[in-house]
């Protein structure tokens, strides 16, 4: 194992920031007025400005039905507020729960044609592809759907990421005492023994990537030494910045960071040059038996608008013509970021149940209940 280490980027974090959204509100490209329940030629982008969605979808019922990748019940609240503040007349239902969760029930919904969302936006990469396969989403490009960074969208239109998502390691500032570890390999030094909380790699797959990347940078024997520090582990993504904002433990592992919060911020989010952290695109889509299927349009324009992709919470956009905040470079510039290694992991079931099932060998387990509780068959409905 390495014993150097290169300069560091620090960047700071809010619990429960992993799936929040994006910030800012605003409007997408504007085009040619269209008439009421106008539809875009097949293969181009969407033509309609946001006011003319808007009204479309009010005419459509005006109510409009997400499934949301989550930690917690209010882990979207920022998103859908903003949402609602700029189009009032949308009856918006935002249902948070684990992205393991909603791929089986929307499943289930179609196989008994009781099928509640009309947009899908969660982190089970695999997923998108296999609906595409089936038939199961409705093909659309967003205005500025050619914006995207090539792998953000599928080239039909069938899926589109709204938003970057990063995990790596974060911790107090008062806590580490001014001697921070420089890299997630020196999260086994012994003075971290029992001052860490972790989210379980076993029990969500982009957590369970960031370990396994861990595992082949760093080998089977910094798992086993991560092990004996004794960390804390807890199900949710928020929890390890849960407890470091709490100051009940030094360091998180397993969570997402944000740039916008100050520097003088008590928590920080790290990410070492030359050392392994992986993003990813968070995929959206609607699907084909949506009953609000002009709505869900609406808010996949709003979603990728520049000014929303501009106040990303963690500085990073999907889009190529959105100048990351903070100095930052576009997220695929980064290798360290195994931007492309994501949904090639996520696509491999079988390997992934053997990384999750020797990750129980060396932590245990996964207990505790699901972080947004239990929400049955049809919630939203």
């Amino acid at each position: 194992m390495a014993g150097n280490f290169s300069r560091r980027r620090i960047l700071t974090t809010g619990a429960g920031a992993a799936l929040g959204g994006l910030v800012a509100t605003g409007v997408a490209q504007s085009a040619a007025a269209s008439t009421s329940g106008s539809r875009t030629a097949a293969g181009s982008e969407e033509t309609r400005s946001l006011d003319e969605l808007y009204r479309d979808a009010v005419a459509e019922g005006g109510k409009l039905v997400i499934y949301a990748g989550g930690d917690t019940a209010t882990q979207q609240d920022f998103t859908a507020q903003a949402f609602r503040a700029r189009f009032p007349d949308i009856d918006l239902t935002m249902v948070v729960d684990y992205s393991k969760y909603h791929d089986v029930r929307v499943d289930n919904q179609l196989a008994t044609d009781t099928l509640v969302p009309d947009v899908v936006q969660l982190q089970t990469l695999q997923d998108f592809t296999r609906w595409k396969r089936q038939g199961k989403l409705l093909p659309y490009k967003p205005a500025g759907f050619s914006k995207l960074y090539k792998d953000f969208r599928d080239p039909q239109g069938a899926w589109t990421a709204v938003a970057v998502i990063g995990f790596s390691y974060m911790y107090g500032v008062d806590a580490v005492g001014g001697n921070a570890p420089k890299s997630p390999y020196e999260l086994v030094d012994p003075r971290w023994k029992g001052a860490i909380a972790s989210s379980y790699p076993h029990d969500d797959d982009a957590v369970l990537y960031l370990f396994a990347l861990y595992q082949e940078a760093y080998g089977w024997d910094w798992i086993a030494e991560f092990a004996a520090q004794q960390p804390q582990f807890n199900r949710g993504s928020h929890s390890p910045g849960v407890a470091v904002n709490a100051k009940q433990k030094a360091i998180g592992v397993g969570g997402s960071g944000s740039l916008t919060a100050p520097s003088t911020a008590a928590t920080r989010w790290a990410v070492a040059d030359g050392h392994p952290f992986m993003a990813w695109g968070q995929r959206a889509a609607i699907l084909k038996k949506a009953a609000n299927p002009t709505a869900a349009k609406l808010y996949l324009n709003w979603a990728l608008s520049t000014e929303r992709q501009q106040g990303s919470f963690n500085g990073w956009s999907v889009r190529t013509d959105v100048t990351p905040a903070g100095g930052l470079k576009p997220i695929w510039t980064y290798r360290n970021a195994h931007l492309d290694g994501f949904p090639r992991f996520m696509e491999d079931r079988a390997q992934i149940e053997r990384w999750k099932q020797t990750f129980a060998l060396y932590f245990g387990e996964v207990k505790g209940d699901p972080t947004p509780g239990f929400l049955g068959l049809h919630p939203g409905r």
